[in-house]
C-alpha cells in the first residue's frame, strides 16, 4: 500500500529498462527491488488472471503486464489516491484494457470485492505489525510499512482470492518466514522458497514464497539470489537482468 497525500509531488520513473513508465511520489514509499522481484516471479500463462493485494501505484502490476502480454490483472488498494495513480499508470503504459484497480481494505476480506477467485494472488505486504515497535521514516511510508491487521489478514485474503490449485506469491522479510508458512499453510502447500541475500556472505533479508492452494508437494528451498557483489557494480549480473526485464524468476 502507498499513501499519497493531497499535493504530493509525483515523478516518473523508468522500469524494466524503459519498457514501463511509473508515476509515483517523490517522497515517502517508492517501489524498488522488492516490486521488481515479485513481478519477475509471476510466471503466469496466457489467459491467467492475476490479483495483487496492496498494489500501491501499480509498480508490480505494470511490470507483470509488460512481462506477460496475454493476462488480466486486478489490484486492490486501500488509499484512493494511490489507486487513482495506479489507474493512471495503467493508462500511461497502454494496459488499461488488461489492468483493473479496485479500492478496498485487506481487513475486509475478499468477499466484498465480488470477484471470482484468481489463478494467481500476489503481494508485498507491509513488513511490520506493531506500530509501537517502529517509527516509519516518513508519514507517506506508513501504509507500506505497517500492517494494521497483521500478516494473517494478508495471508487470509490471498488464500481466499486464489482458486484451487492456483498460486500464491509473497515477498517479505526473511525473519517472517515461519509466520508466512504458518498462515498460508492453513489452506496451501507445495511451498517454494527463494532466499534473497544482499551479498553472498550475508544472511538473506528477503524471501520470495510461492504456495499452491490445496497443494501437497514437499517444500522446496532454492539456492539464494544474491543482489550485490564486491566488484563495485550496483547489482550482480543476475539481479541486473531481472531489473531490466531480461530475466525472470522461475519458482
Amino acid at each position: 500500500m502507498t499513501s499519497v497525500s493531497p499535493g504530493t509531488e509525483i515523478a516518473e520513473s523508468a522500469l524494466l529498462g524503459g519498457r514501463v513508465r511509473l508515476r509515483q511520489p517523490v517522497s515517502g514509499y517508492r517501489a524498488g527491488m522488492d516490486a521488481a522481484l515479485l513481478a519477475a516471479a509471476v510466471n503466469a500463462k496466457p489467459g491467467d488472471r492475476v490479483f495483487e493485494a496492496g498494489c500501491g501505484a501499480g509498480a508490480v502490476l505494470t511490470q507483470v503486464a509488460a512481462r506477460r502480454q496475454e493476462i488480466l490483472l486486478t489490484g486492490l488498494e486501500r488509499d484512493p489516491a494511490a489507486a487513482a495513480l495506479a489507474r493512471e499508470n495503467a493508462a500511461l503504459n497502454g494496459f488499461e484494457g488488461r489492468m483493473t484497480v479496485v479500492t478496498g481494505d485487506v481487513a475486509e476480506g475478499f468477499r466484498p470485492l465480488d470477484l471470482k477467485p484468481f489463478d494467481w494472488a500476489v503481494s508485498n505486504p507491509p513488513f511490520f505489525d506493531d506500530a509501537g515497535a517502529l517509527r516509519a521514516p516518513a508519514p507517506g511510508k506508513r501504509g507500506a510499512w505497517m500492517a494494521d491487521d497483521g500478516l494473517a489478514a494478508w495471508s487470509s485474503l490471498l488464500l481466499k482470492a486464489t482458486r484451487e490449485n492456483g498460486k500464491i506469491l509473497m515477498i517479505h522479510r526473511a525473519d517472517r518466514l515461519a509466520d508466512i508458512l504458518s498462515t498460508l499453510g492453513e489452506k496451501a502447500g507445495s511451498f517454494t522458497i527463494l532466499p534473497i541475500q544482499p551479498f553472498a556472505d550475508q544472511p538473506a533479508k528477503r524471501v520470495l514464497v510461492q504456495a499452491v492452494r490445496t497443494g501437497r508437494a514437499p517444500l522446496k528451498l532454492l539456492p539464494a539470489l544474491t543482489l550485490h557483489d564486491r566488484t563495485g557494480a550496483k547489482h550482480t549480473p543476475e539481479a541486473e537482468a531481472i531489473l531490466r526485464g531480461e530475466a525472470a524468476l522461475a519458482l
